[in-house]
């Protein structure tokens, strides 16, 4: 059963760290960021910062929305001791997190399970245009009946 502390400090820091980059983090590499969980280890020791940035391209960058090439990742890895040391100020921490940010891929599992279902989807339509114009093999009612008492 989880901590209820633990699962407090982690709301707590997944907000601290999400006004700190939209009032005080002005890297101009920083994409648009959303911080969609935090994860405490027990000790409340270490913190692993899931997110999500918009405009990501296949080579890791992502395109700002005047089209020049930020850098997320390299943005959270300086801004991470002006966000400890802010979380450590606000929340009254004998021994502050030391953060670990880790790109969220739950827009890939989604995107994998939308193709998994187009892919079912086709399947079964396919299925159904092949049973069409198919017969039952045998007769129309398989199920036996009692038999009829001739009338003689």
């Amino acid at each position: 059963m989880a901590n209820p502390r633990i699962a407090k400090l982690e709301d707590q820091i997944q907000r601290i760290i999400a006004q700190m980059l939209e009032r005080r983090v002005k890297d101009p590499r920083l994409g648009f960021v959303t911080i969609t969980e935090v994860r405490l280890t027990g000790d409340a020791r270490e913190a692993s910062v899931f997110y999500t940035d918009l405009g990501r391209s296949l080579d890791g960058r992502e395109a700002d929305a005047e089209g020049g090439v930020t850098n997320t990742p390299a943005a959270l890895e300086s801004a991470k001791g002006l966000l400890r040391s802010t979380i450590g100020q606000q929340l009254g921490l004998k021994f502050t997190p030391s953060l670990t940010f880790i790109p969220d891929a739950s827009e890939v599992a989604a995107q994998d399970m939308e193709d998994l279902l187009a892919r079912v989807q086709a399947s079964d339509a396919e299925l159904a245009s092949r049973r069409e114009g198919s017969a039952f093999a045998g007769e129309a009612d398989p199920y036996k009946k009692p038999a009829e008492p001739d009338d003689e």
